[in-house]
């Protein structure tokens, strides 16, 4: 059965096909937004209309078999009531003529299922709000660990960089006072070898003093 083989099912109750229409109309209008609002749809002995939030998961493909992940959303349900159970179960006999037998609702609690419908909305609200709360929370505190541990490595790579540059001039140092002691033990030896050839020019004076002896005699 469609929309218009309802409307047409119904047409002779209401007054016409005109007013079951929009019978059918508003009635549908009424549970969609509702239902969009986060309330739930409640019809004693036919059932429940209500929203779903079902959390990010991940599924199959079944043509290709392949692992898709599906997104977090938000889907209508609807559960029926154990009247409507057991017309369908065969448990209990529909009537032949008229209406189905359906429970009228107790009184009070038309206004107590709103309340109840509208503590679970603020429920869910509040539910909500925590959850965002706490992710905001974490998401700062990884935040300041990050920055915090960047800081510690630019330190530790300035240290690294300081040690270095003091390892690297201490060695420069280092060469510099040994090149120094080369140089200062290679002159050393020359001024020993002149001070050595210094008495050969005493023996040289001494013979021609010696020789001008015997020439004057």
């Amino acid at each position: 059965m469609n929309k218009a083989q309802l409307v047409e099912a119904i047409a002779d109750k209401v007054g016409g096909r005109q007013q079951a229409a929009d019978a059918v109309d508003a009635v549908l209008d009424a549970i969609v937004r509702a239902v969009v609002g986060g309330d739930r749809v409640s019809v004693t002995g036919f059932g429940s209309f209500e929203k779903v939030d079902r959390p990010a998961r991940y599924a199959r493909n079944p043509q290709t078999g392949e692992r898709v992940r599906v997104k977090k959303t938000s889907v209508p349900r609807f559960r029926a009531g154990q009247g409507f159970k057991d017309l369908v179960s065969g448990s209990k006999k529909l009537p032949r003529g008229g209406e189905v037998a359906v429970k009228k609702a107790p009184k009070g609690s038309l206004t107590g299922g709103a309340t109840a419908t509208v503590k679970k909305a603020a429920a869910k609200k509040a539910t909500a709000k925590k959850a965002t709360a706490k992710k905001t929370t974490a998401a700062v505190k990884k935040t300041a660990a990050k920055k915090t541990t960047a800081a510690a490595a630019k330190k530790t790579t300035a240290k690294k960089a300081t040690a270095k540059k003091t390892t690297a001039a201490a060695k420069k140092t280092t060469a510099k006072k040994t090149t120094a002691k080369k140089a200062t033990a290679k002159k050393a030896p020359a001024k020993k070898a002149t001070a050595k050839k210094a008495p050969a020019k005493k023996s040289t004076a001494r013979k021609t003093t010696a020789k001008k002896a015997t020439a004057r005699k």
